[in-house]
């Protein structure tokens, strides 16, 4: 998301800066306006076979708070004839849920499966969605969907997502560090085989059941290196004896990897003033966000 103040100026001190290239006792403030920004549709939306459809919509907004101080009551706008959109506020950061949404998901075979407002919480992932369809899907290699979403204020998202093939994982194993106590220690490892023939990328996600829904290990890989033979891809010795470790390997399209790719490069780089500023590399055209389809095996085992 872009930075960007409402009738705001942001007051930066260098003083730190200045102490620490040139050894002077100096201070400068210097007053940054920041552009106004104009909010564009932002989607979310994965398919999984046998699964109903869901995708979730909102409005960019400002990257910094728009307002200063702000509380941890959360605050509720309703929607407007002129602004039609539900804001939910908390900490000065203000998520605004277009209700004025057109989503429409065109099947594989030409059919047109319209996606209706209807906002929920996923009881397994946790995850907010805002529209739902109306079946499960039946996914077969190779075949695409395409996206259509669009307000009734002339925006308008577009995207095409196709079925990779599945790969699945050969095996799963773990070892310990040889210690006792409370330094015992395990590394976990992830094997599976690549196909030569193609250009192929993995995303690899460790959890445990300490923490189902936090990642334990976040990998993205490409083939480049290994095209056609087995990877192994080993973690550090960091998870405890009686963990139940669960391995998720999805096989990606070039353009989610991509998405992924540039996400773990903006959260590197956030907050850091060294770092060049990373743009998210989105899958759709016509705003921001990601349409993909996800195909994983999972593999789970007990360190004991």
């Amino acid at each position: 998301m872009r930075k960007s103040f409402q009738q705001f100026a942001a007051n930066v001190s260098l003083a730190g800066l200045l102490l620490t290239t040139a050894g002077c006792d100096l201070q400068n403030d210097v007053d940054v306006v920041m552009p106004a920004y104009t909010p564009e549709l932002v989607v979310e939306c994965y398919l999984e076979a046998g699964q109903v459809p869901r995708l979730t919509v909102v409005e960019s907004g400002a990257y910094l708070p728009s307002t200063v101080g702000g509380t941890d009551q959360p605050t509720i706008t309703l929607p407007t004839a002129t602004t039609p959109t539900l804001g939910l506020g908390i900490n000065g950061i203000t998520i605004q849920v277009p209700v004025d949404v057109t989503v429409n998901l065109t099947l594989p075979s030409g059919q047109v499966m319209p996606m209706r407002f209807a906002p929920g919480i996923d009881p397994v992932t946790r995850r907010v969605f805002t529209h739902i369809g109306t079946s499960p899907l039946a996914l077969q290699p190779g075949q695409r969907f395409a996206l259509d979403v669009r307000d009734t204020r002339d925006h308008h998202i577009t995207g095409t997502a196709g079925v990779p093939t599945f790969v699945p994982i050969d095996s799963v194993r773990y070892g310990f560090n040889g210690r006792s106590g409370e330094d015992r220690q395990a590394n976990f490892i992830t094997r599976w085989t690549d196909a030569g023939a193609t250009a192929d990328y993995y995303r690899l996600l460790l959890t445990t059941t300490r923490e189902p829904n936090d990642s334990e290990g976040d990998y993205l890989v490409s083939d480049q290196l290994f095209n056609g033979q087995s990877y192994m891809a080993p973690t550090t010795y960091r998870f405890m004896p009686g963990d139940t470790m669960t391995a998720t390997l999805y096989h990606l399209e070039a353009d989610y990897y991509n998405f992924q790719q540039s996400v773990m490069g903006a959260i590197s780089g956030n907050g850091n003033p060294f770092s060049q500023p990373a743009r998210i590399r989105s899958t759709v055209q016509g705003g921001l966000g990601v349409f993909a389809v996800l195909v994983a095996d999972r593999r789970t085992l007990i360190l004991r």
